[in-house]
């Protein structure tokens, strides 16, 4: 290599994508081109490695179905014929459908519509919001994922990281709940292999037999969104067998009492009709995780998905301090370490710019929202899609695309392909992808900043999402800093460099080193409530929280406190059960009799990669796995073609007969893309929201099965 041109150069790099693993990566770059990406071997989480999906990320980058330049629409809408234009063009395009949209309608007309398919700070989840509050639009509220366990969570423990999943190699007592580890928190599970190497028994709380349960020492598998019981019925045992750290209970919590009378019937017997696992296995479960030092809990955000999981979440967070568990390194729970990351979510947001009284549209409720079913002063006239396909992620599907099909709805989309949802757009906006962006990916699964270098142009003319909000803000003739702030003058705002979790630490030790830990305690010596010390009103975990209301976290709402649930909350966890079921709802099980389950997929992150040949063979195509029992009622054999399907919607998907998955009970994975299917799983997804936070129910829907 003789010339200086054709040298591989390394940079530091940041997986995008919606993760809690948030992977430190290498970018290896020959001539201005993405060679190959690799995980940085010295990040202590990502140690070399990379995940099915992003292991070559290069060859996304330069997919031949990549978009390159702004289009609009020349055909009907969702028929995928598009014409090439400048920016300018759609740039005016766009300004002056707003400005005559405002003009009869007001700001209110128009509706941002984004979530996690980017997790950068700049151009992620919240990248658009201060441009959207600035100019008046409806705000968004998103609650796809985990929203509903950030209130129960909150309510509880308050904003703590809690454990520090690096610390899981010091727990000798591990329980997976409801999270597919193998398949979503890759890195994290690597540290649960070394602890169960070194001893520690491992449990995994799914409903059915994931990736991650077959390898656990112990799977225990409670019908869908009964895990509320089990949780309370661990705590009777704990309870009535005097496994209590009642000196712990004592000094650092709140509602003792009133939460063991509340435990004094829920016992193993009650909960065994409810969850469908023997009294005797609720009772080993119960004795071996209160008298296993040091004991860890991961939650998963599948936990939330049934009407009552957030009170669920509750119960199981309950559980440490219930035992004493904080008091260990290793010992205790963990959910979203973001809580203590110094991210400044009103600078990102900037909510003080949003008029009094706007209104909120809720993500999951958009199809409802685009027909008129859901009670708004000013219809919605315009969308802007960026970072999410509501048409394969939000539920209710059929409804989301009979209102994009609408002629009045003026839709803009900012993606890298023609997915679900920009095919029904009126401009498409080429977006540009991880290596050609500056900017920090929030981590919501580690207590390490993550940075991503911009190495190099974006194909064609895509732009960064930024970059897009800078130009309408232009337009627009938006004056505030925010605006004019380049995407590295953003990163120096974003974060609060000056917070004691910073200490050492700045925007040019992170251009160098790639990544940084923060300083909240190593892994050998993070006990952060050892003596208490929740961040609550109380300093103490919260069993009881009397006169709680009803809210969603600030960061899934444009940070807007208006228009927030504000229902009555009831102050102890419970068991509350779900809304389809044939224990529930009988007269609805006998049309449709079974429980379906939609996880995340081992090949796919949400919609993202599911365009992909290569991605699909490791995915596999759209399938239902279905127990024999249930196939054998149906004349359903493995490999046959089925409809899944109930009054929402439908589906089909190639049959898998397994014992995976117990009789009442089917799974298809999230992700798989319309165009390319049959329908996709959302379809027969319920809209209505869970017990907390508006959070979704995608785990709590009644299916039958037949054959195509």
């Amino acid at each position: 290599m003789n010339d200086v041109a054709d040298v591989i150069e390394t940079f530091h790099g940041g997986c995008p994508h919606d993760c809690p693993d948030t992977c430190s990566m290498q970018f290896h770059v020959k001539n201005g081109e993405l060679m190959s990406v690799s995980g940085n071997p010295d990040h202590p989480m990502t140690r070399g490695g990379l995940c099915v999906k992003l292991k070559d990320y290069e060859k996304r980058h330069y997919h031949p179905n990549r978009l390159l330049y702004p289009m609009k629409r020349v055909g009907p809408k969702g028929s995928k014929q598009f014409q090439q234009i400048t920016w300018d063009e759609a740039l005016d395009t766009i300004v002056d459908r707003w400005q005559a949209l405002i003009k009869e309608d007001g700001p209110r007309s128009i509706l941002p519509v984004s979530y996690l398919g980017n997790q950068g700070l700049v151009h992620g989840l919240n990248g658009g919001d201060a441009f959207f509050n600035r100019l008046g639009a409806t705000v968004c509220e998103r609650t796809f994922c985990g929203e509903g366990s950030c209130t129960a969570w909150l309510l509880t423990v308050g904003p703590t990281a809690g454990v520090d999943p690096e610390s899981f190699i010091h727990a000798n007592f591990i329980v997976i709940w409801a999270c597919n580890s193998v398949s979503t928190n890759l890195h994290h599970w690597h540290i649960i292999k070394e602890a169960q190497k070194r001893g520690a028994k491992i449990v995994v709380v799914d409903s059915f037999a994931s990736k991650t349960a077959k390898e656990a020492d112990w799977h225990i598998a409670p019908k869908p969104g009964t895990d509320g019981a089990l949780a309370m019925a661990m705590m009777n045992v704990i309870i009535e067998e005097d496994l209590v750290d009642h000196d712990y209970v004592e000094r650092y919590t709140v509602g003792y009492a009133e939460l063991a009378e509340r435990a004094k019937t829920c016992t193993p017997e009650w909960a065994a009709e409810i969850t469908g696992i023997p009294a005797d296995e609720i009772r080993l479960f119960a004795r071996e995780y209160a008298s296993t030092p040091p004991a860890a809990i991961r939650i998963g955000v599948a936990l939330e998905r049934s009407y009552g999981g957030s009170q669920a979440i509750r119960a199981v967070t309950s559980l440490p301090a219930l035992i004493g568990a904080w008091r260990h390194v290793g010992g205790g729970a963990l959910q979203f370490p973001v809580w203590e990351h110094p991210y400044r979510f009103d600078v990102i947001c900037r909510p003080d710019l949003i008029p009094e009284g706007t209104p909120v549209v809720n993500i999951l409720q958009l199809g409802r929202a685009l027909l008129g079913e859901t009670p708004l002063e000013t219809p919605i006239k315009s969308i802007m899609v960026w970072n999410t396909n509501p048409v394969t992620q939000s539920p209710e599907t059929d409804k989301v695309i009979e209102g994009l099909q609408r002629e009045d709805l003026f839709t803009i989309v900012a993606d890298h392909f023609i997915s679900d949802t920009a095919s029904y757009a009126d401009i498409i906006l080429p977006a540009a992808m991880g290596a050609e962006q500056e900017d920090m990916i929030l981590s919501w699964g580690h207590l390490y900043l993550t940075y991503n270098t911009k190495c190099i142009e974006p194909p064609g003319e895509a732009l960064p999402n930024n970059e897009i909000f800078r130009r309408l803000a232009k337009r627009l003739g938006f004056e505030e800093d925010n605006f004019k702030w380049s995407d590295g003058e953003c990163l120096e705002n974003y974060v609060d460099w000056s917070s004691p979790a910073c200490k050492g630490i700045d925007l040019n030790y992170m251009r160098e080193h790639g990544f940084a830990r923060l300083n909240v305690g190593t892994k050998d010596d993070r006990a952060p409530h050892r003596q208490g010390n929740f961040p609550t009103p109380t300093g103490k975990c919260m069993f009881m929280v009397e006169g709680a209301k009803n809210f969603v976290a600030g960061p899934f709402r444009q940070m807007y406190e208006g228009f927030q649930p504000g229902e009555d909350l009831d102050p102890l966890p419970a068991y509350v059960a779900s809304r389809e079921s044939a224990d529930t709802n009988a007269m609805l099980a006998a049309r449709f009799p079974l429980n379906i389950i939609s996880p995340k997929s081992h090949g796919f992150i949400n919609s993202s990669y599911a365009n992909m040949e290569s991605k699909i063979r490791v995915q596999g195509e759209q399938y239902l796995m279905i127990n024999p029992v249930d196939a054998l009622a149906r004349d359903v054999q493995d490999g046959m073609v089925v409809k899944v399907f109930n009054d929402r919607g439908a589906f089909e998907g190639l049959a898998r007969v397994t014992t995976d998955v117990n009789p009442g009970i089917v799974v298809a994975t999230l992700g798989y893309w319309r165009q390319l299917n049959n329908g996709t799983v959302n379809c027969i997804s319920s809209a209505e929201y869970g017990d907390m936070g508006h959070s979704n129910t995608f785990s709590d829907n009644l299916v039958e099965v037949a054959l195509v």
